[in-house]
């Protein structure tokens, strides 16, 4: 999942080479950390959230036919890595 979830971001972006994405591991879900370059949050957040709300709901069906479940946040801030 989370080489798809890159994928698709890298691709929404202008800046795909500031994009990470980190996986942690929480209560039998996991919660993927994505951080973008602060000029790109709207571009992934689209109007009224609709392009992150589409995002949550592909990666929320792709896990479950995977049998996990998973969740992403938008995190502002610098890389953890």
């Amino acid at each position: 999942m989370q080489a798809w979830l890159e994928f698709v971001v890298k691709r929404l972006v202008s800046r795909p080479d500031e994009v990470t994405v980190t996986p942690v591991a929480q209560g039998g879900t996991t919660h993927y950390e994505l951080r973008v370059a602060p000029s790109d949050v709207g571009k992934l957040v689209g109007k009224h959230g609709a392009t992150i709300k589409a995002l949550r709901t592909l990666l929320q069906v792709g896990s479950v036919k995977q049998g996990c479940r998973c969740t992403v946040d938008i995190v502002e801030g610098p890389s953890a890595v």
